[in-house]
């Protein structure tokens, strides 16, 4: 016991040392954060739900039942099964070969990870349209063959991986350094295989970074627009996911059907943040209990 008092009062001195503001000036930062949030988050989220029941519950299960809402629904999560699996396979590979070897190149790797990040999205649906539309690089050959990828759901799936591929990577790699190698190394040495290696020791280490990962990635997936309005096409009822429908209505002054559709994608938000706020208490749980263990 004396020795846990021991390794925590430093850390709690240098912590009451380091917080130097008076009372008022941290009230006034908590009073100024809060506001920030309640003005451009709470409201913002709490009008979208207003609008959409503003006229009875009837009529906002009806904006749902409408085939094109349906068809939008259906395609943002045929986007997101296809995308965020993908993305998942890619993250693991690419954050255990950064991690985990030295290999030339690596750098512009990394940086290659990162593009998405910088890229307008816009820019990158532009980008699949140079490449596989009508005049583009592949256009001929591909309408030869009777291949539709641009204003078709090739298309909206391609450009949904360009814009997402970053966040399972970019979650595991940090991790995956911190680690180090001497586990794997040990683990290959009692006589243990790659992929013995990958599901015993490295995933198990890394589990809540790579949910976290896929979470952010689902999210980003279902509510992609600039890239997935380049290359849909905007056709009612087969290239049309949830944020563009909800443009559509929108324009239309629909606007119960838009809100509808708003709040679906907003309560997709909240539930992304509900499952970030459980996996780091989570993680700060597993910390703290191998903390008490190092300690004992």
């Amino acid at each position: 016991m004396a020795s846990v008092i021991a390794l925590s009062s430093p850390v709690r001195s240098r912590s009451t040392a380091a917080t130097t503001e008076s009372p008022a000036v941290r009230r006034l930062l908590i009073a100024v954060a809060v506001l920030f949030m309640a003005a451009f988050l709470v409201l913002p989220l709490a009008a979208v739900f207003y609008e959409a029941l503003r006229k009875g519950l009837d009529v906002y299960l009806e904006s749902f039942a409408n085939a094109d809402a349906r068809a939008a629904i259906r395609l943002t999560l045929i986007s997101a099964a296809i995308a965020v699996p993908l993305n998942l396979v890619f993250g693991i590979a690419a954050a255990w070969a950064i991690a985990k070897f030295e290999f030339t190149g690596k750098s512009f790797l990394i940086t290659l990870i990162d593009l998405p990040f910088s890229v307008s999205p816009v820019i990158a649906g532009l980008v699949y349209v140079l490449m596989f539309g009508l005049h583009g690089w592949f256009g001929p050959w591909l309408q030869a063959h009777d291949i539709r990828i641009i204003f078709a759901v090739p298309g909206i799936v391609l450009a949904t991986i360009f814009v997402t591929f970053p966040f399972v990577a970019r979650e595991l790699i940090p991790l995956m350094q911190e680690q180090g190698k001497e586990e794997e190394e040990a683990a290959v040495l009692l006589g243990a295989g790659g992929w013995q290696v990958l599901w015993r020791v490295t995933l198990p280490n890394v589990k809540w970074g790579l949910l976290y990962g896929v979470i952010l990635c689902n999210a980003r997936a279902m509510g992609e627009f600039g890239a997935v309005s380049v290359v849909s096409g905007h056709i009612r009822g087969l290239t049309n996911t949830i944020p563009l429908q909800v443009e559509i209505l929108y324009n239309e002054y629909s606007f119960a059907a838009s809100f509808a559709l708003a709040s679906l994608l907003s309560l997709l938000a909240l539930v992304t943040v509900a499952a970030k706020s459980l996996l780091e208490w989570k993680i700060r749980r597993d910390q703290q209990i191998a903390i008490r263990e190092s300690v004992a």
